[in-house]
């Protein structure tokens, strides 16, 4: 029995080629590859071969699947601030939440596959980055209520859930919304639609500042 052949490093000129081209064909397959089988069935394997790459690329900028989807977090993150930027009306910011549905819907199947994974912190490497970023959703969310918009008894934390929960609604939920709607849950005009639902929703239970 001949042993396997060890794998391969890649070349320095591999290194140097267009690194930042090459960097960002890898994170657009690995979305592709986690949207389509979750952070637990994507295989950094998979995920060289969509973006065209030598495997060892994927370890060598970011060292395995683990620090690859760390590092999509870092982009939604930065996505993030692009959809909210400091001054804009919460009830906007969810309609452009909703609206990523249509945008970029390679990051909300990746999202919900993690969740459908999940199986306890120890294995969730993006627990910390996502619990601040929505640590800071929930302190807009408090700081309304004692302002007196929103009903004491309400629990900011479970709200904000219910939020992230209707603003995915297309993505994980298309079977209920085609019985109900008869139309195309991923459609243009689905989406905008139910975007600008969830917004004026969000109008009426009071989540708009003064």
């Amino acid at each position: 029995m001949t042993s396997p052949r060890p794998r391969r490093s890649p070349t320095p000129q591999e290194r140097q080629r267009d690194p930042e081209r090459t960097r960002q064909r890898i994170l657009d397959a690995a979305a592709a590859e986690f949207a389509e089988h979750g952070y637990a069935g994507a295989r950094t394997r998979g995920i060289a071969t969509r973006a065209g790459v030598n495997q060892q690329l994927v370890s060598y900028y970011f060292g395995g699947k683990e620090g690859l989807y760390r590092a999509m977090s870092e982009q939604w993150q930065q996505r993030r601030g692009e959809l909210s930027p400091p001054g804009t009306p919460l009830p906007e910011q969810l309609r452009g939440y909703a609206l990523e549905a249509l945008r970029n819907p390679a990051g909300f199947r990746m999202f919900a596959w993690s969740g459908l994974q999940y199986t306890g912190p120890h294995d969730d490497p993006d627990r910390e980055a996502r619990s601040r970023m929505l640590g800071d959703s929930v302190t807009k969310l408090r700081a309304l209520q004692d302002d007196g918009r929103l009903p004491p008894e309400l629990d900011p934390v479970c709200l904000q859930i219910m939020l992230m929960a209707a603003c995915m609604a297309p993505t994980t939920l298309p079977h209920v919304i085609e019985g109900l709607c008869g139309v195309d849950p991923r459609s243009p005009e689905f989406i905008e639609h139910f975007a600008d639902q969830v917004a004026l929703l969000a109008r009426v239970i009071g989540l708009e500042e003064n």
